[in-house]
């Protein structure tokens, strides 16, 4: 038996996924979680075999930051990324942090269940369109390595300092100092080659952060 902890922000979603999960007699979903502190949480307390994990999800406690810390602190349990997002640059900054699948909530239900088993088995999974995408993406040159200098919680702070936010809010956001957010502020403006807040502002728009 696959046992999967799933974790998502929105109620509706995570029911319809785990009805869509449930139809196969191998995979039985142990949890559930609505933001990534909680999804980390669980996996210490279930040890699944898979996590599957959503991208967007609430300031501090996103999927890109509980990717990374279950990928690291738990290697036996997969993580499969779920996400509308059909970026290369994710797919590429997802793998990178120790994602053993990626796969679109356009997919199938069978190839949801089809990445389910492939992880659990010690494979990886990428959704087709993604493969193809990528493809593309390095074939014509289009590929900006710039955003995988970051590390996941760098990438959390770019959105919020491109939204907008003070470095106290965003602080408070995410449970860190101020002078940790500003020491993370500086490390991006200066991995990106950033000088001012609307460059900030317009990277983030040119790699579809904000929609995050």
């Amino acid at each position: 038996m696959i046992r999967v902890v799933l974790a998502d922000d929105h109620e509706v979603v995570r029911t319809g996924i785990r009805l869509l999960l449930d139809t196969d007699p191998d995979i039985a979903v142990v949890a559930e979680a609505a933001e990534g502190t909680e999804a980390y949480s669980l996996v210490a307390r279930e040890k699944p075999d898979v996590l599957l994990l959503d991208i967007s999800m609430p300031p501090g406690q996103s999927g890109l930051v509980a990717c990374e810390r279950t990928a690291k602190d738990f290697p036996d349990t997969k993580v499969v990324i779920l996400t509308m997002f059909a970026e290369p640059e994710y797919l590429l900054y997802t793998l990178r942090g120790g994602a053993a699948g990626y796969v679109l909530k356009s997919s199938t239900p069978e190839q949801l269940r089809q990445a389910v088993h492939d992880v659990a088995n010690g494979g990886s999974y990428i959704h087709p369109t993604m493969i193809e995408l990528l493809a593309k993406h390095t074939a014509d040159g289009s590929s900006d390595p710039s955003i995988q200098q970051l590390s996941s919680r760098e990438l959390e702070i770019l959105q919020l300092i491109a939204r907008g936010h003070t470095n106290k809010e965003i602080s408070e956001a995410m449970f860190l100092s101020v002078k940790t957010v500003e020491t993370h502020r500086s490390k991006i403006y200066r991995k990106l080659h950033l000088k001012t807040h609307a460059d900030a502002v317009d990277y983030a728009l040119r790699h579809k952060l904000l929609e995050l």
